[in-house]
């Protein structure tokens, strides 16, 4: 698949996309990385530990979060897109659900969209995505951020997954975007309990049917630290990588991750497994 002035074979073993969050109210690492010399390191450092792609984030889609405008969300992705496509050596993605900040990081230098409303937010993204000719990811969401897990039901629970995401592949070749260009994400956490999150991890191989890449999320996410008896984020790393090794050997192309290294190694391990003849 073709990210700009790179090209990433998901055909040849699963990738690792690093989490660059840079917005004050992030889930998982408080903002740590909201000031811009200490988000360019922390991108430095990713890729050094063997992330594939980068995805820069400026709004938060944590449980309960706020909707921020394009405007403020550009101003906190842009200026640190620019440096970094400057500096680094893997392609950029923007986290976004809003055409114009995608728009704006597109001619920054990023080379990805990944919207977590599945191109539902803002119908504009799909025909930014196609204009540019990136990839897009469209993640599933049941509902929106800020009502997201207020008791999120399902009569069926991949089949309605499934036709979500391919009313958002149809939403994005409608605008003009090539079927190669799609990757797929069923949105771990995003509207669905844990029982709804483990059994997605468990039968991942099911959304092999709309015939795109899958891209997992599992990053220290709540269900993890559910599952560990009550973790609080900083301690979830070791069950953050076993969960991205199920989430390869169950059928995913590429996994999210803030602690790189450590996803690397056991995004291997699975990927060695999986091919095991």
């Amino acid at each position: 698949m073709k990210f700009g002035r790179f090209n990433i074979d998901l055909s040849a073993g699963a990738r690792v996309m690093g989490i660059l969050n840079v917005t004050p109210d992030s889930f998982s690492d408080g903002g740590r990385f909201y000031v811009f010399d200490r988000a360019l390191r922390q991108a430095e450092r990713m890729v050094m530990e063997g992330a594939d792609i980068i995805d820069v984030g400026g709004e938060s889609t944590r449980p309960g979060a706020e909707a921020v405008s394009a405007d403020e969300e550009s101003r906190r992705v842009t200026p640190i897109i620019a440096e970094l496509s400057r500096r680094l050596t893997v392609p950029l993605s923007i986290d976004t659900r809003n055409a114009e900040t995608a728009r704006r990081a597109l001619d920054a230098g990023a080379s990805m969209i990944n919207d977590v409303s599945g191109l539902r937010h803002d119908p504009e993204t799909a025909r930014v995505a196609a204009a540019f000719g990136v990839p897009v990811s469209v993640m599933h969401i049941k509902g929106n951020p800020k009502d997201m897990q207020d008791d999120p039901r399902y009569d069926d629970l991949f089949g309605e997954i499934s036709d979500y995401l391919a009313e958002s592949v149809a939403i994005a070749v409608r605008a003009g975007v090539a079927h190669d260009m799609i990757i797929v994400d069923p949105g771990i956490g995003f509207g669905k309990t844990l029982a709804h999150n483990l059994l997605i991890l468990k039968k991942l191989e099911k959304f092999k049917s709309l015939g795109k890449p899958i891209l997992v999320g599992v990053s220290r996410k709540s269900f993890i630290g559910r599952v560990l008896g009550g973790l609080p984020v900083d301690e979830r790393l070791v069950g953050s990588a076993a969960a991205a090794a199920l989430c390869v050997l169950n059928g995913a192309d590429i996994v999210r991750a803030h602690d790189v290294k450590e996803t690397v190694h056991a995004v291997k391990i699975a990927d060695a497994v999986r091919r095991a003849l």
